[in-house]
């Protein structure tokens, strides 16, 4: 009885994390891979950064100013992204990151700005976004599908605390070069589900064209030193 009412208290000073319950898989969605509840690297994922190096290069070939150390990449203070070697599809993606703080930025998105671009085409934004009312927040910052959609829930973190986000993806189909079925996505961040098989009806910001061909994944260098670590891909099959 003790243990229980011990619980009851933490549950309601909101000191205990709950698991949203999984949702049965549904044919042709993202929903129903993920469980938070079950943490892990597959074992057929691809470890992209972890403990001893990274698995990205430069975007476009050109020189990179992101530094690896100690199991962590930091992004590059400039203009230059990295990608994977590979091209993706349908995808399960986990990524851990820490934002910068940049004290009196005059436009927010100057403030621990970087993002993820699945396919290089869809942009899920990181940004030091933590503390923002909800009023005030808007669709370009942390957890937003980039000027598509904010996040259902407002769970960012503080600079300097590591969060992560839990993403499955699955790619826009197309008959020949006409696209018949969107991209649709599903994100949790830091466990907790911000995007629930949203349908994304075209590229985001400064994302590539949309197309039938698969495209590598891309951490963003966009003037802030974001760290990642631990980010691994699985390629699914969601037809």
């Amino acid at each position: 009885m003790l243990a229980y009412k011990t619980r009851t208290t933490f549950l309601a000073l909101g000191l205990i994390a709950v698991c949203p319950p999984v949702t049965a898989a549904q044919p042709g969605s993202t929903r129903g891979i993920i469980d938070m509840a079950k943490p892990g690297r597959p074992a057929d994922a691809i470890q992209l950064v972890g403990p001893t190096g990274y698995e990205l290069v430069p975007e476009g070939g050109k020189p990179s100013k992101w530094v690896f150390k100690d199991g962590v990449l930091t992004a590059s203070p400039t203009w230059d992204s990295l990608i994977t070697k590979d091209a993706y599809r349908d995808i399960r993606l986990h990524v851990e990151f820490n934002v910068n703080e940049i004290k009196n930025a005059k436009d927010p998105e100057a403030d621990g700005n970087s993002g993820i671009y699945i396919q290089q085409r869809y942009e899920i934004q990181i940004l030091n976004s933590h503390g923002v009312a909800e009023a005030d927040y808007k669709n370009s910052y942390c957890g937003s599908i980039y000027k598509f959609k904010k996040p259902d829930r407002l769970v960012s973190k503080k600079a300097g605390e590591w969060q992560s986000f839990d993403i499955v993806f699955r790619a826009a189909r197309f008959d020949g070069d006409k696209k018949v079925e969107n991209a649709r996505i599903t994100v949790f961040q830091n466990g907790q589900l911000i995007h629930d098989d949203v349908a994304i009806p075209h590229k985001t910001g400064a994302g590539q064209k949309e197309g039938p061909e698969p495209r590598p994944l891309k951490l963003q260098g966009h003037h802030n030193p974001v760290r990642f670590r631990n980010v691994w891909i699985q390629k699914l099959s969601l037809d």
